[in-house]
């Protein structure tokens, strides 16, 4: 009798707490970790996303960029944050691959780190030199099969979806290539652009302004095509199966409370919601897909699943 006195008891605290978290959230300002330079996705959704969400709620969205390590530097200062929602992760789909890749992180991505939201997934842009001379996809490959081991690519840092997708192009076009990481994607395609590397499969939002400007040539995009660059082909076109996998998503430290993981993401999807949002991101080539705190977790771990199997087939060094 007296254990189920205490498990009612530790029940009715935890229902109070929860309920009582929910009502006085926000309380602070909300602090948004984003795992890579400013002017990246993760960045420009989270200030799109911030705004939105202080004046809806009377609290400042802080913005602190804390790029390295492939976003495991700020995905490990948000595992050890106070779990009351005022401090968020966002990141993309490196957030899985550093968990598929890596042998050993400073935090166990499973347990450490709870869903938020997902919020959707970017438009894939392969972009080369200009001054390579390479006009379509299926030249790249027949350059790259040509000087196969010469051809230098580059990424938003190893271990990023960005770095996966470049060897999984270079792989199922017959072709080795160099991987060159950065420390964020306006990094690497300003030196593809200066002609120092010759190619990447960057995201469509932050190349579009290189593109149109001249500076960088887009070959393909996926996984279907966009209508931003209608006549510009799918690589899936090219190479049949290619595509990039993962998403963007905000994620909490994990014992945030449920009910706090679920107010954040209502609120995410109501932001998305919004004409001026959904016309900002359509015009960056994003695809917005609003998933719940717990198909965001259901979905980080089907990644975690699918890049190991992308490692392993790559041949990919673990760190």
């Amino acid at each position: 009798m007296r254990y189920l006195c205490h498990v009612l008891a530790a029940m009715i605290a935890l229902i109070t707490s929860n309920a009582l978290a929910q009502q006085t959230f926000p309380a602070k300002p909300i602090r948004i970790v984003v795992a890579f330079t400013p002017g990246g996705t993760p960045d420009t959704l989270s200030r799109i996303i911030g705004q939105k969400m202080s004046e809806n709620w009377g609290q400042p969205v802080v913005i602190e960029n804390r790029p390295g390590a492939s976003g495991s530097i700020a995905a490990a200062l948000v595992a050890k944050a106070t779990p009351d929602g005022h401090t968020l992760l966002a990141t993309s789909a490196a957030i899985a691959i550093n968990e598929a890749m890596q042998v050993k992180l400073p935090f166990d991505t499973r347990r450490d780190i709870a869903g938020v939201s997902t919020i959707g997934f970017s438009t894939d842009a392969l972009v080369v030199a200009p001054q390579l001379g390479i006009k379509s996809v299926k030249e790249l490959i027949a350059y790259g099969r040509a000087h196969s081991g010469k051809l230098l690519f580059g990424s938003s840092g190893t271990g990023t979806s960005v770095h996966l997708a470049g060897e999984k192009f270079a792989a199922q076009a017959g072709f080795k290539a160099v991987h060159v990481p950065f420390r964020g994607l306006p990094e690497f395609l300003i030196d593809i652009a200066a002609g120092r590397i010759h190619f990447g499969v960057a995201v469509l939002g932050g190349a579009q302004p290189l593109v149109r400007d001249g500076k960088l040539l887009l070959l393909g995009v996926g996984p279907q095509r966009s209508p931003l660059f209608p006549d510009v082909p799918a690589i899936s076109e090219i190479l049949p199966g290619f595509s990039r996998e993962g998403s963007q998503a905000l994620y909490a430290p994990a014992r945030t409370p449920r009910p706090v993981r679920e107010q954040l993401s209502r609120e995410v999807g109501r932001v998305l919601e919004l004409r001026d949002v959904r016309e900002r991101l359509q015009a960056m080539g994003f695809n917005i897909a609003h998933a719940s705190p717990e198909e965001t977790d259901r979905l980080l771990r089907a990644d975690i699943e699918s890049f190991a199997r992308q490692v392993r087939a790559l041949g990919l060094q673990l760190r």
